[in-house]
């Protein structure tokens, strides 16, 4: 993944399908805009847990039991022969204590630091969608002002961290934002060759896919919070946490295309951010592997 590579990525003017009302994506037309960066695909993904939320799973599957679920924190690592890409980025024990709500949950500071020596190390940046434990690794780094300028933030993502950040302790100011690699695409944004950021509003306004294609053939569909248990998309079965505001029509329209992906092509490995269940089961079948580089 050359230099001038993710120079081409930056100035692509986004890939588009023909955009409806409703929200849809097309496996055929993100596979071509992944071919449309030249230069080798990626070798790997790999994975690294560096905190948990204990819930009931009825809170991520509405409908579930409420049976003891853990929720994982993580943060994913695109693998090249010659460089990485983030997606995610981790947080602190203060942006990790928010979501504890007043409970002490688990926290693994060595795990944590793995994962800013891996995004500090990093070629390119992106994330997922605009909470804090996806992208306060990049916001509150101590050299949060270098990370930015090789983190790509869409513009909706910006406007939210800006204006109406999910916690104050990631609100964006002025000159940080300035900083930041800042795109603004309708559907689908090719950003490193086999690696296309899919548009999917829904959970947040900013919220996105990550496609994946690796040299083996093997893809993946890195989905973040659209579900935060593989059950939702099993299901189609969306979230029952009172705590979240979401676009519920939006994220039922991108839990449906999931299932329906999952049950008409079983090549594409789909990975929910939290489940820990499934992170553990592809880290077993080697889908995944455990630990940034």
């Amino acid at each position: 993944m050359k230099p001038a590579i993710v120079l081409f990525a930056l100035l692509f003017i986004a890939y588009e399908s023909v955009h409806t009302a409703s929200w849809t994506a097309n496996i055929t037309d993100i596979r071509h805009a992944a071919t449309l960066i030249p230069g080798r695909r990626p070798l790997r993904i790999t994975i690294q847990k560096f905190a948990e939320s204990r819930r009931t799973k009825n809170f991520s599957v509405k409908g579930a039991p409420t049976e003891p679920s853990v929720q994982a924190r993580t943060a994913f690592q695109v693998v090249y022969a010659d460089g990485t890409v983030m997606v995610d980025s981790g947080m602190d024990r203060q942006v990790h204590a928010f979501f504890g709500r007043g409970v002490e949950e688990p926290y693994d500071a060595a795990s944590a630091e793995r994962v800013q020596r891996a995004v500090d190390r990093a070629r390119l940046i992106v994330v997922t969608h605009e909470h804090g434990d996806h992208v306060a690794g990049v916001i509150r780094a101590a050299n949060a002002s270098t990370l930015a300028t090789k983190t790509i933030l869409t513009r909706t993502q910006v406007d939210t961290l800006t204006t109406t950040p999910q916690m104050p302790e990631i609100k964006l100011s002025p000159d940080l934002a300035r900083r930041f690699i800042v795109v603004d695409y309708t559907d689908y944004y090719p950003v490193a060759p086999g690696m296309v950021l899919i548009k999917a509003a829904g959970h947040t306004p900013g919220s996105q896919m990550v496609y994946v294609a690796l040299e083996s053939g093997r893809e993946y569909l890195l989905i973040g919070d659209a579900a935060w248990h593989m059950d939702g998309v099993r299901q189609v079965t969306g979230k029952a946490a009172p705590w979240i505001t979401e676009d519920e029509p939006a994220v039922f329209d991108q839990l449906r295309w999931l299932n329906q992906l999952s049950t008409s092509d079983p090549n594409v490995v789909i990975v929910a951010s939290h489940d820990d269940e499934q992170h553990k089961d592809l880290i077993r079948r080697r889908l995944l592997r455990e630990g940034v580089e």
